[in-house]
């Protein structure tokens, strides 16, 4: 199980340049600690003022902690071999400790990194050119020689890897090294010549560093032998070969990248550059079109979160899928999440039958337009997706409904005893059936049982009765201030709405790791970071907590919902018992399993047993990383789930992570794991409240709309259900794949008057 990485330091000695590594424990290597810049990690180089007996240093820079940290490393001896020796300090705050100083070690000869004499014609052309220290090329060499020992240093785990991610992997350590170095300065001089950004070459490290080192020495070459007419055309000629050949490894890798998104995801289809991926649920199978048209939007991938349904749900969902996608020749892949250990409220006993009806008010009470309801036999399918709805209400009567005419009043009693009427105002043939819209004036409460009549006939004759009416969802408003009382539930029960003689709420938790981790003072958080409390007192069976966040007018909290307790010391098992119950089902329905609450190597090499027990080499994985741990360690995970053939993929949910990390540290997060699943390969699923307020209310916000634009960095971006989904993914798909409807500043050329001329 891969449990570090290390990663060296060239040492020069005299003028001569040596490898040797000085190896630094980096649990996480760039991932450790955002509070710092990404290119302050373990290990760096320090930028110093100019001086003949003065040279770059590689610093060893340790994580902000107390604990003492041991230095290995290796430097050269007076007969030209590497001994080996080692430094014990502390690192509590960005402590450099340099090997060349004599505060742990007496080896005042012990330069680190490509460090060079330089003469005076040299010192001279290197003033000329940067003003400083190092010329461009010694600098690139000097990063090449580190990077090339830190894949060294690393053979051993690499050998672990699959064959199918060797190349990946190696790429990653590269950029991880690369990663340990502070090239600040080193970027701006390259970008005053616009050779090379040191941002963008995380993909192909190694390659873009050749590339840039012949292309420095082919302008070397050239002007010092000007006048060298036959020795500048050969090395000339030599240089556009190699150059060729960095190229073409430049093409391979971002082919291996490709190949690796496409194994895993599938192609894309008619031009597009990024894959769709919905969450569904029961939903899928109330409507006999949901699929397909969901497909024609835009969606590629469907998910099923194993938290929630069954089997059987599953089972009726990938059917509608499988068949969907074949009718229309557009293919759709399945992932399903485990539900790993996440801790979750209990369910909650379902609230009454009763739907309610109600039209559009001013604030004065004054009914501006009335609500729209839909009336359909049970078996008549959804109402037109065109139609804005405020209700549906099945009437277990088909005979008596085509009847029915526009301008028809019906009349009903509802669940008060109030009076209250439909009118019907237009009229749609469904399928078989026929179905109607109808507009109440006032507020009314529909319940299974409720009888409708048409107004003026003769005995008043009944139309029908509403069926299939559906419970109202159980929750609990909670308030600042407010008590709520966390205790041990049966996962398989449903619990009352309670509420105690102290006027604290109740709710349940199945997972006794909540109660076996958290500590007074210690802050918890509810369904993903919209309700917050601190935990006033603890005890086997029950936790009391204070609500300190729920919104102005307090916040709802209902069954299964998260819980998140993101200063708690809570160690998960890898896979429980349910997980490895669903897997089975996952083996043989999906194209793709999703391993939720990621936090370190065991987890993935827990995983990786069990899919060899099934021999299931071909199903794709996906890493959610939605936990502190996950986060930090990402570079070690993926190397550790690079050691199977199975297609592999990281979302990002940042629904959990910036509850688990905080929300201001998100965007810095997201940008990390970007570059890291960049430069191992990995495809990237974009998740979490991606155009969020398009989905449950039909209107985006500006700020989504921009936030799904950086969608396109990614290889697939996920929406969840709601109602107005398939006209999200229709606008997301425009959004992703604007080749057709791309707005464009009007450029026209600058006329010079002649009087300036």
């Amino acid at each position: 199980m891969l449990t570090e990485l290390s990663f060296p330091a060239v040492t020069n000695q005299g003028t001569k340049l040596h490898r040797a590594v000085q190896s630094i424990d980096i649990l996480g290597s760039a991932l450790s600690n955002l509070k710092v810049k990404p290119s302050n990690l373990p290990c760096r180089f320090q930028r110093r003022q100019w001086h003949p007996s003065c040279s770059n240093q590689l610093l060893a820079f340790h994580r902000r902690n107390s604990t003492p940290r041991t230095l290995a490393f290796a430097i050269p001896n007076e007969s030209d071999q590497v001994e080996s020796g080692s430094c014990y300090g502390f690192a509590d705050d960005q402590t450099d400790l340099s090997l060349e100083e004599n505060d742990c070690l007496n080896h005042s000869d012990a330069e680190v990194v490509s460090s060079l004499s330089y003469s005076e014609a040299d010192l001279a052309h290197t003033v000329e050119l940067l003003g400083e220290q190092g010329s461009l090329l010694d600098k690139i060499k000097a990063i090449q020689l580190h990077v090339l020992a830190s894949e060294q240093w690393n053979a051993s785990q690499l050998q672990l890897c699959h064959r199918n991610y060797l190349v990946s992997a190696t790429n990653l350590i590269h950029y991880l090294a690369l990663r340990c170095l502070d090239v600040e300065q080193l970027k701006d001089d390259l970008a005053l010549i616009g050779l090379l950004n040191l941002e963008t070459i995380n993909a192909h490290v190694l390659a873009s560093l050749a590339a840039s080192i012949q292309i420095l020495e082919n302008l070397k070459s050239n002007s010092l032998n000007p006048e060298e007419h036959v020795t500048g055309e050969l090395s000339s000629k030599k240089g556009f070969e190699q150059q060729k050949y960095a190229a073409s490894t430049l093409q391979m890798i971002r082919k291996k990248a490709s190949f690796n998104r496409e194994l895993l995801l599938g192609p894309t289809q008619e031009g597009r550059t990024t894959h769709i991926m919905v969450t569904v649920g029961v939903e899928a199978i109330e409507s006999k079109t949901f699929i397909t048209d969901l497909i024609n939007a835009g969606m590629s991938i469907i998910r099923i979160n194993c938290a929630h349904g069954n089997p059987c749900i599953w089972s009726e969902i990938i059917t509608r899928v499988r068949k969907s996608s074949q009718m229309l020749e557009k293919p759709c892949r399945i992932l399903m999440d485990l539900a790993g250990p996440k801790l979750r409220t209990g369910k909650l006993k379902p609230g009454p039958a009763v739907m309610k009806i109600s039209p559009k008010k001013t604030a004065a009470g004054d009914v501006i337009f009335p609500a729209q309801v839909w009336l359909a036999h049970k078996e008549a399918g959804p109402p037109p997706s065109h139609l804005s709805l405020d209700a549906v209400i099945f009437i277990d009567d088909q005979e008596f409904l085509p009847k029915l005419e526009v301008d028809d009043t019906l009349r009903f009693r509802d669940a008060r005893g109030k009076k209250r009427r439909l009118k019907i105002v237009r009229k749609f043939h469904v399928f078989s059936s026929t179905g109607y819209v109808a507009e109440c004036s006032r507020t009314a409460y529909v319940q299974s049982g409720t009888r409708l009549y048409v107004k003026g006939k003769i005995g008043r004759s009944p139309v029908g009765q509403v069926v299939d009416v559906p419970a109202t969802a159980p929750s609990i408003r909670l308030r600042v201030g407010d008590l709520l009382i966390i205790s041990r539930g049966n996962s398989s029960g449903q619990d009352e709405l309670s509420t105690s003689m102290s006027g604290a709420h109740r709710v349940t938790c199945s997972s006794g790791y909540l109660f076996d981790s958290v500590k007074p003072g210690e802050p918890i958080a509810f369904d993903d970071g919209k309700i917050w409390g601190v935990i006033r007192g603890t005890s086997m069976s029950e936790i009391v907590v204070s609500i300190t966040h729920a919104g102005p007018k307090g916040a709802k909290l209902g069954s299964e919902k998260s819980i998140n307790i993101p200063e708690s010391n809570v160690r998960f098992e890898g896979l429980t018992s349910k997980d490895l119950m669903d897997l089975e089902f996952v083996a043989a329905h999906a194209d793709m399993v999703g391993v939720s609450f990621v936090r370190d190597t065991r987890d993935i090499a827990v995983l990786r047993q069990e899919l060899e027990k099934r021999k299931l080499q071909n199903l794709g994985i996906v890493l959610k990383i939605e936990t502190r741990s996950g986060f930090e360690k990402l570079s070690l995970v993926l190397l550790e789930a690079m050691r199977s053939s199975n297609p592999l993929g990281v979302m990002i949910a940042r629904g959990d992570l910036a509850v688990e990390c905080g929300w201001e540290r998100l965007a810095d997060m997201q940008e990390e794991i970007l570059y890291l699943c960049g430069a191992a390969h990995i495809p990237v699923i974009w998740a979490t409240q991606v155009l969020e307020s398009l989905v449950k209310s039909g209107l985006p916000t500006r700020a989504e709309i921009t936030d799904a634009a950086n969608g396109r960095r990614v290889s697939c971006v996920m929406l969840n259900k709601g109602k107005h989904v398939v006209e999200a993914v229709s606008t997301l798909d425009k959004i992703l794949h604007p080749k057709a409807t791309r707005m464009r500043a009007d450029l026209k050329p600058i006329l010079l008057c002649s009087h300036l001329l």
